[in-house]
């Protein structure tokens, strides 16, 4: 009978349903366990701008206007980027080679599934 739920801020086991929250009654920390549950799934994912599943190799197109240091110009909108590489842990987690530019490290909340 193990239907002790931690919590996730304090990892404290005394916690208590309110309504479709739990609630932590050493921190008082509320969360929606279906929520932390689809969190948990998502871990180690990486998500374009539209929330679609990125893998190795995929095509994707920029969203907005990036400005590059150290460039003249940004990279457009609406610029088609081949066969990238994801890095997972890191903040720009999207190694390419744009046309122009050459090799650059993209974020994925700036790119969609092409």
């Amino acid at each position: 009978m193990s239907d002790t739920v931690i919590c996730p801020k304090c990892s404290s086991e005394f916690t208590y349903p309110s309504d479709n929250m739990m609630v932590c009654s050493q921190c008082f920390y509320e969360w929606d366990p279906a929520e932390a549950a689809a969190e948990a799934a998502n871990e180690g994912k990486i998500l374009d701008s539209n929330g679609n599943e990125l893998q190795d190799g995929d095509s994707v197109v920029v969203i907005k206007d990036l400005p590059v240091k150290g460039a003249p110009k940004p990279v457009k909108a609406g610029t088609k980027v081949k066969n990238i590489r994801l890095r997972p842990g890191s903040d720009h987690n999207i190694d390419c080679k744009i046309d122009g530019f050459g090799a650059m490290a993209l974020k994925s909340e700036f790119v969609k599934k092409a």
